[in-house]
Parts: C-alpha cells; structure tokens; sequence
C-alpha cells in the first residue's frame, strides 16, 4: 500500500519525508489557502523537488479547460513522470481524465462518494479513484463500504486503477484501509506520526534502555564529579561546610593514609543535632564510632550499584578505585537515568 503525506507544510513535509519511503505528497487548494499561500504556482514548483510524486489539482469548468491547465502547469515545470493530476469527478473531469490518460499523463479522480462514480472513474482509466471517507463519514454514510466495494471493482474487472484511502481522520482509518486493502492512502502528518505509538511498545523500549544501561554502564560513567571529603581530626562543622558546598548529602571520613573509614550524611546530622544539640557541630570525627561504609568499585556495573541501593535503601555511595576514593554516587544520579525510582 502506497503511503502519502497529505500537507503543504513546509516543515510537516521535510518531516515526513525523512522517512525515505513516502510515496509522495498530495495537496489541495483549501490546504494552499488555509496556509496563506498566495505563490501556488512557485509552491507548487519548490514542492516538486523535494518529493518523489506530486498530485495537484487541474480545476476547468469543461474538459477543454481541465486538460489545458494540466498543459500549462507541465510547461511551467512540472514532470510529467512525477505528477498526479487531481480533478473531481464530473462528467467533464472523466472527458479530460480520458484525455489526459491517452496523452500519458496520471490522474486522480477525487471527491469520490459513491461506487457509480468511481466506476466512472475506473473506466475512464484514471490512476487514482479518490473515495474521502473522513467526509463521508461525517455525513452518517458508510465509507468503509463504499472504499471495499471500490477495491472489489478493480479487483473483479481488472481496472488499471489504484484505489486512495482519502480524508483521514484517525489512526483508525489507516487500520481500516490496511484491512479493506485500498492501494493507496494518504494522511496528514498529526496522523501519521502517531502511527508507531503504542504505550506497550514505549514501555518496553524504556525497558530495553534500562537494562541496556545497567549491563554496559560503569559507576564512573554516572556518577556525579563531587567528591566531598573529610579528615577524623576534622569536626563535624568542617563536614556540613563540605556538604553544603558540593551539593551532596553524605561525606567521606579519611584517615591520615587517605583510606575512607567512614561516611557522614545529612541523617547522621540531622538526628545528632536533634539528641545533642549545636554542640555537636563542635565535634571531631574522631569522636564518632566510624564503621566502614558500604563501597563500590567505579569499574562497577551500575547494575552492581543498583541492587547496592535497593537492598540497604540509603542515598550515597562511596566510590573506590582499589582502596583510593573517587567520590560518591548518589542515589538522584541514578534515578535521572530512569534507573530507579
């Protein structure tokens, strides 16, 4: 099934046509006029470099009139190989379609609401019979049935005729025109763009990145570049002042070798002020009971540092390149990558 992208949106188009497998773009003048577009002629024309198949209208009130606009606007520049003339079905439309299809040109015989004219249509060879299902819809009609019995017809009496699933207004209907096997459709961009989406999917990627980061990721490659740290014979102001200026919620307590002994966080603080009062600020590290704190390697998996935090449920951790400290990964680095939660 041929896909189109049914806009005069500069940027929709660059868009769309980023995929590299559009099969062109269709275009109408209430499209042209909604955008304000004064230079058709020149729109038309910039629109035809940038895209495989162009299908602009051909209007004329006689069939005279429809196949020489046709004429002019292949002589303004337009490629014959590369366009699609769209006229609405009429008695002189299918005059100029048959006219026009004899001379080699390709043709969309549009605003299509019943079967009787798209056979019309069909037997005056057009390339495209145009059935607008958004439109038909709205007005309590069966679309769906019209587009199917269209298919049935060219499939039946072998018209050289590609039906297009047309006036799309939701996702829906490209469902519906996959499973009534139109030939062509064409969308705008607001539907087109949501076609991938599904929430299961969105899930799952985000889960596939999750897990791909946990098994390729080191610590080093997440954590942050603080490495707030204290010595024993500092006091525990020393330690708020480190904390405060590194933005971090927990330091590292070395000892003269510069091995870490201990850490000290902002709950550490928070419950010993509230025991001893200010005082405590006063205090060495020294005069702690300094247990060696859980640690991680930075060539450590994320993964590793994962299960670190949700088995022992604490902020921070320190960080070790053999026995030297590196700094300290926080809990918030880890949850900014979607790694936990």
């Amino acid at each position: 099934m041929e896909l189109y992208l049914d806009s005069v949106d500069m940027k929709e188009i660059k868009e769309g046509f980023e995929f590299g497998f559009l099969a062109g773009l269709t275009t109408t003048p209430t499209f042209l006029h909604r955008s304000g577009i004064t230079d058709i002629d020149g729109t038309l024309l910039k629109l035809a470099e940038i895209v495989p198949i162009l299908q602009v209208e051909a209007l004329g009130e006689t069939a005279d009139e429809i196949v020489k606009e046709a004429y002019r606007q292949t002589k303004m520049g337009l490629k014959k190989d590369k366009t699609v003339y769209k006229i609405p079905v009429s008695n002189e439309g299918l005059k100029a379609c048959y006219r026009l299809r004899q001379e080699g040109f390709m043709v969309n015989i549009h605003l299509v609401y019943t079967l009787q004219q798209a056979y019309m249509a069909m037997a005056a060879g057009a390339t495209y019979v145009c059935p607008l299902v958004g439109r038909l819809q709205d007005q309590g009609h069966d679309a769906l049935g019209l587009v199917k019995e269209c298919v049935e017809a060219v499939d039946l009496y072998g018209y050289d005729t590609k039906i297009m699933f047309s006036s799309v207004r939701t996702a829906e209907h490209v469902r519906n025109a996959i499973t009534l096997g139109v030939h062509t459709i064409t969308a705008p961009w607001n539907i087109m763009k949501k076609l991938t989406e599904n929430n299961f999917t969105k899930l799952g990627t985000e889960q596939f990145f999750e897990h791909t980061k946990l098994m390729t990721l080191k610590v080093s490659d997440v954590m942050g570049k603080a490495a707030p740290s204290v010595k024993t014979k500092d006091t525990i102001l020393d330690g708020l002042i480190q904390m405060t200026e590194s933005g971090t919620g927990a330091v590292a307590i070395l000892n003269d070798k510069k091995e870490v002994v201990g850490i000290f966080t902002d709950g550490d603080l928070r419950r010993n002020v509230s025991s001893e009062g200010k005082s405590f600020l006063n205090k060495k590290f020294s005069d702690l009971e300094l247990k060696a704190p859980h640690a991680i390697q930075n060539e450590a998996l994320v993964y590793e540092a994962v299960n670190t935090f949700k088995k022992h449920e604490f902020d921070n951790l320190i960080v070790l390149d053999g026995k030297k400290y590196k700094g300290m990964l926080d809990v918030q680095d880890l949850i900014k990558l979607n790694l936990l939660g």
